[in-house]
């Protein structure tokens, strides 16, 4: 496993950003692009620390153990090499939510609830 970023699901995407700037936070990127539509996503970082924001309305129907209200509502986002051999080793001894899939941003992951609900995605930006 390489890194863990936490995707926190928000309500007020523009207010999150402004908040997390004056902490410093800056822009690293957004879906869609940036003047292009209402944002769902966003990227933001401040040295080695990095959050991921998402919309609840993004969301939709996946993921069902993600609680649809502010705090709480926690996935975390591992980056890992070797996805595939990952996936296999543990496919049958955890609750898979998503199996593995290739999303519009590149990346191949997968997703599972741990023993209390929480959600983990594993993904890896295979050539």
């Amino acid at each position: 496993m390489e890194s863990l970023a936490p995707n926190l699901f928000v309500h007020d995407m523009h207010a999150t950003i402004d908040f997390y700037e004056q902490l410093g936070f800056r822009m690293v990127m957004t879906v869609p692009e940036a003047g292009k539509g209402p944002l769902v996503w966003a990227m933001m970082s401040a040295g080695s620390v990095t959050f991921m924001f998402q919309t609840f309305e993004s969301l939709g129907e996946e993921l069902p153990p993600v609680r649809r209200e502010n705090g709480g509502s926690l996935p975390f986002y591992i980056r890992v090499k070797g996805i595939r051999d990952l996936f296999e080793q543990v496919r049958t001894k955890v609750s898979v939510l998503n199996g593995l899939q290739k999303t519009f941003y590149g990346a191949t992951e997968f997703s599972i609830a741990d023993n209390n609900q929480y959600v983990l995605t594993f993904a890896e930006d295979e050539a």
